[in-house]
């Protein structure tokens, strides 16, 4: 993977990751970097996925599109179920 592949995977990895947090309701307790790691893990399952339907990869696809931001709801979902709450300092 080439330093631009990288760089791109982090965009998009941001702006699906902000997708799924805009998705999911209720304030969610997690720090950005968190954020563009469920974006490039839920890419990445949602590209597997569309491959798993024989649906083209290259480019881009509205059903892979879907299948990302899904991924990326449950990813934000099941972090924010998880990860610790801010206590209260005042």
């Amino acid at each position: 993977m080439t330093i631009g592949g990288i760089f791109t995977a982090i965009i998009f990895g941001a702006i699906i990751g902000a997708l799924g947090r805009l998705i999911v309701p209720g304030k969610q307790n997690m720090p950005i970097w968190l954020t563009i790691v469920i974006g490039i893990v839920a890419a990445f399952a949602g590209t597997g996925v569309a491959h798993l339907f024989n649906l083209k990869t290259s480019g881009w696809n509205f059903w892979e599109t879907i299948f990302q931001v899904a991924f990326a709801v449950v990813g934000v979902y099941l972090v924010t179920a998880f990860w610790p709450k801010k206590s209260g300092g005042y």
